[in-house]
């Protein structure tokens, strides 16, 4: 059931824009329940919303003609679903599916699309700063899993992935199953149970029907490989959105 905690300003990309640019927007976001293991779009499909996370998490995945899957990239309340739509392609060669269950807010093309064009290549839209931004913290995200699969252990993903996770949700607790992380991973099942039990029996977490609790993340984060701090390193640096906030008011550039 929606309530009224839930408020645009949840996501941090929507918080920042500008009073009058968010005015815009508003009357055309929309408030939607993301229920576990929704599929928001599938590989080759025109897109027709763009989906801002306030308190779920999407899941990027390439799905293969024999119908594996890897995840490419997660996405929560720090930014958008759908950047197909305002970078000119329309549809995306990858999969979109609610990871964690939540709710986002929707926007249709054609707002969005407004909004974005509305600069017209000057320094006046903050939106088309913004998004640029984001998809340039998403391709570092997507490169540097690829290169975390192919070159560490499973133990090290199941580290990063949990962070990355860890980081758009404002819990420390994750309802997910060791084949699900699986399919996310790319990897069989046992080697997650493998991975997870070796996480569990050193302290870190507690696996217990589907529910992942994070214990000690400091530790967590030792066990995972450099692929998660060079993605937040780089979130950080492009998405510190106070102090984006803070030179748009001062009128100087970052």
């Amino acid at each position: 059931m929606m309530t009224e905690t839930h408020a645009p300003n949840q996501n941090h990309l929507l918080d920042t824009l500008p009073a009058i640019e968010f005015k815009r927007l508003e009357p055309f976001l929309e408030l939607v329940s993301m229920p576990l293991g929704e599929v928001l779009y599938e590989s080759g499909e025109k897109l027709r919303y763009a989906y801002f996370p306030i308190t779920c998490i999407i899941s990027l995945l390439y799905v293969m003609e024999n119908g594996a899957s890897a995840e490419i990239a997660v996405v929560g309340n720090e930014g958008i679903v759908g950047i197909a739509l305002f970078m000119g392609g329309q549809t995306m060669p990858n999969r979109a599916v609610v990871q964690s269950a939540g709710y986002a807010y929707r926007l249709k093309e054609f707002p969005l699309m407004q909004e974005f064009e509305r600069s017209n290549g000057s320094h006046n839209g903050v939106l088309l700063h913004l998004l640029l931004r984001y998809t340039q913290v998403l391709i570092t995200q997507m490169a540097q899993t690829a290169v975390c699969n192919r070159h560490h252990s499973v133990d090290q993903q199941l580290a990063r992935w949990l962070l990355l996770s860890l980081d758009r949700l404002n819990s420390n607790e994750l309802i997910m199953t060791h084949e699900l992380i699986a399919n996310m991973l790319g990897v069989r099942r046992e080697g997650v149970t493998e991975a997870a039990g070796k996480l569990q029996k050193a302290g870190i977490i507690d696996y217990r029907r589907g529910h992942i609790t994070v214990l000690e993340r400091p530790a967590l984060e030792i066990w995972a490989c450099e692929c998660y701090q060079v993605v937040k390193t780089e979130s950080d640096r492009l998405l510190d959105y106070k102090r984006y906030d803070e030179s748009l008011k001062s009128g100087i550039n970052m």
